[in-house]
């Protein structure tokens, strides 16, 4: 049986160091065997058929132990998670410290959760904000208003205490670096060039995108924080209206396989506009 330890570090982010032992991997490495085996064509037999031993010639043990690395551990860190009532909100990284044969195994697992706000007098800073843009764009009524707004979510943010996870922030990066890097070269440029017509290094540009990426997330907590103390909910009948307005058949479909995902985002908008009412 495995032994796990949790290690608390900053930014809410946990370290979980795992160590599993070689008969453990053993009883795992032949239910895995056993899969690939199944699904493996050998010549002279039908697929799947072919004696264990003569499978054993034509199946890599490396991929034998992938296998395993891919169904065994996250059994484990699913354990772990319903065990210590953990709160992930990404997947987890894995680092395998050491895996070798007829030895135990050690790996470390870091994991991010959702961050603890202390949201601080959020409703005075909003207010002050707001009356000190009022001075300033009284002539014009819609540029106070969205002006007012952007003060307000400056001045929540400014008031509260969150931290956001490195792993959160660096999954974040990898995601939009990677769509930023197609889109560049659909226009027929490299990322150098791009970099250059910029006039930022690859590294300002980079922490450029984590600053953002960490303000957006920090902005999200904070809302649902409010959300959360405000008790601000989303009724059935909200949805339903919704609903009722999403006329194309496929869409709609979409829209009632997506609920949850469309009940928070009418959360969200209801957190954003109980702000613009203090």
């Amino acid at each position: 049986m495995y032994t796990h330890s949790i290690k608390k570090l900053p930014k809410s982010t946990l370290e979980i160091s795992i160590s599993i032992p070689w008969k453990d991997i053993q009883t795992e490495y032949t239910k895995a065997f056993a899969v690939i085996q199944k699904d493996t064509s050998i010549e002279g037999f039908r697929k799947g058929k072919a004696p264990k031993e003569v499978a054993e010639k034509h199946i890599k043990r490396e991929d034998v132990y992938n296998n395993l690395l891919q169904t065994y551990v996250p059994s484990i860190y699913s354990e772990i998670v319903k065990k210590e009532n953990l709160k992930p909100i990404i997947s987890p990284k894995l680092d395998l410290k050491s895996a070798a044969e007829n030895k135990d195994w050690d790996l470390v697992i870091h994991v991010a959760q959702v961050p603890t706000v202390t949201l601080g007098k959020y409703k005075e800073a909003v207010k002050a904000a707001k009356k000190e843009v009022a001075q300033v764009t009284q002539e014009d009524k819609d540029k106070q208003k969205q002006a007012e707004f952007q003060a307000s979510l400056a001045a929540t943010l400014t008031a509260a205490k969150v931290e956001v996870s490195d792993l959160i922030v660096e999954d974040e990066l990898n995601g939009r670096l990677a769509r930023i890097v197609d889109d560049v070269q659909k226009i027929g440029l490299t990322m150098e060039k791009y970099l250059e017509s910029k006039k930022m290094t690859k590294e300002d540009f980079n922490n450029q995108i984590r600053e953002e990426i960490t303000e957006t997330y920090k902005m999200e907590f904070v809302l649902q924080k409010i959300a959360d103390e405000e008790k601000i909910q989303v009724e059935k009948e909200e949805l339903e209206k919704m609903l009722a307005a999403v006329t194309d058949p496929k869409e709609k479909e979409a829209a009632m396989k997506n609920m949850y995902y469309y009940a928070s985002l009418l959360r969200k908008q209801k957190t954003l506009d109980y702000l613009s009412s203090l």
